[in-house]
């Protein structure tokens, strides 16, 4: 029987594949609020231009490294047994136009989607929600079905170099440089969504001032130290068998 991995302060994470990121990346994110069914695409850009992607029938919460399917640059299925999701046009383009994003995440998440309704970025209220920075845009070119390539290159192009997008009436669209980037990015815009709609329900507060948003947004390329790592570890706790042999 395999010993549970024990972390140590030089070592947070067992060596992982690129396969057993994704999932992790879609396991935590789940957890998040990005669990909305059979909704959502992750794509992880390999050294030789080809995409890990998450597939088509599976939730975030269920498909395992053996599932995850290879991408070549448009879109067809080169390695799995699995269809790639239906907006994965809307990867493509981004990866085409976009060589500084290694990872990109579109789900439609609890909170973050309310925002997309709105087509208003939601004010940063608090140190966590600042934490993974990054620019905000509001697209609303993405205004056909998610397979559409017309509307997602409207959509990419409309985004310019933003990190995030809320895309009206729909969902929002993550990226980074990194699966720890995108994780702790991912993670801070839907804390900001959610906490921005309480406070306003409230009857408002102040936001963070932009002096500390840009502090704590200064490492967007990173990732906090050791949050990503945490969250990997919790999901392994929970199923080993995450981890191939």
């Amino acid at each position: 029987m395999t010993e549970p991995f024990r972390p140590t302060p030089e070592k947070l994470l067992p060596d992982l594949s690129p396969c057993e990121e994704v999932v992790l990346l879609a396991r935590t994110l789940w957890r998040e609020g990005y669990d909305d069914h059979l909704a959502g695409h992750i794509t992880y850009r390999q050294p030789d231009g080809t995409l890990l992607c998450n597939p088509w029938f599976l939730t975030w919460e269920e498909f395992g490294p053996d599932e995850v399917i290879r991408l070549d640059p448009d879109g067809r299925v080169i390695d799995g047994d699995w269809p790639a999701p239906l907006g994965i046009p809307l990867h493509l383009h981004l990866h085409r136009l976009r060589p500084d994003v290694t990872v990109a995440v579109h789900n439609h998440s609890r909170w973050g989607t309310i925002w997309a309704d709105l087509q208003r970025v939601p004010p940063c209220y608090d140190q966590s929600s600042a934490l993974g920075g990054g620019e905000i845009a509001v697209i609303d070119e993405y205004d056909r079905p998610v397979n559409d390539p017309e509307s997602a290159r409207r959509a990419v192009e409309a985004m310019g170099d933003a990190d995030i997008a809320l895309l009206a009436n729909h969902g929002v669209f993550v990226t980074g440089g990194s699966v720890r980037a995108a994780h702790q990015r991912a993670v801070a815009f839907e804390q900001r969504c959610q906490h921005a709609w309480l406070a306003e329900t409230a009857g408002g507060g102040r936001p963070l001032p932009e002096a500390a948003r840009a502090y704590l947004g200064r490492k967007k390329g990173e990732g906090f130290p050791g949050f990503w790592e945490a969250m990997a570890r919790a999901e392994l706790r929970r199923d080993p068998s995450l981890l191939r042999p």
